[in-house]
């Protein structure tokens, strides 16, 4: 596999796989506007999705549904950060929107001064849909600033969020959030939070093996 196709897989996976796990927020988010923000954007984050596996399918021979939803769990290439399942726990869930949310804008960055001018192009595009988000997570992140339980859960997290990005822009996303750079948890395996939401979110696909949808 190229290393192309990898990183598009890379962040293409986080954003399926977090626009699902904000999705379960819907009709029970603590505020009926909540329930409107974060259906918004788990459907940006699978739309974004859709579009990177469409360029990395390219390049792989195949389709954006077969990246999607075809391959096992291992075959996963996203971060822990998106993996996990808050559902109820609404400061946690905010402390990874916020770390992810600037994450993902230090890697867009990146991209969009990629010499592929494909690769460019869509993170553009991408960064473009990408403000709501950050001004969503920052404002929701300053609501919580003294909070006790969000404080612990951005300390919780931020391994992981560091994990999310190279090694070369780990101190861009530091800088950015204000905290220390510490050890990372890098990309290399997966929970059995995956593998549940796999079953759930691929179970109609696998209903009908080979059938044309």
């Amino acid at each position: 596999m190229s290393a192309r196709a990898q990183q598009l897989l890379e962040i293409a996976d986080d954003e399926l796989i977090l626009g699902w796990r904000d999705s379960e927020w819907t009709g029970i988010a603590p505020f009926l506007e909540e329930d409107v923000a974060f259906s918004s954007i788990a459907q940006n984050e699978i739309g974004h999705a859709r579009a990177l596996y469409e360029l990395a399918a390219r390049d792989l021979g195949t389709t954006a549904d077969e990246l999607a939803f075809d391959r096992s769990p291992e075959e996963y290439r996203s971060a822990p950060l998106v993996e996990r399942r808050f559902v109820g726990d609404w400061a946690r869930t905010i402390a990874r929107h916020w770390l992810y949310e600037a994450a993902d804008a230090v890697r867009l960055e990146a991209l969009k001064a990629s010499d592929d001018a494909e690769v460019a192009g869509l993170a553009a595009k991408i960064d473009r849909e990408e403000v709501y988000h950050r001004m969503h997570a920052e404002m929701w992140a300053e609501r919580l600033r003294g909070e006790p339980h969000f404080q612990a859960a951005v300390e919780e997290l931020w391994p992981e969020a560091l994990g999310l990005l190279p090694p070369d822009l780990r101190p861009a996303l530091a800088e950015r959030v204000g905290l220390e750079a510490v050890q990372p948890v890098e990309r290399n395996g997966h929970s059995e939070e995956l593998v549940e939401l796999w079953e759930e979110m691929t179970m109609v696909r696998r209903s009908v093996p080979g059938a044309t949808w």
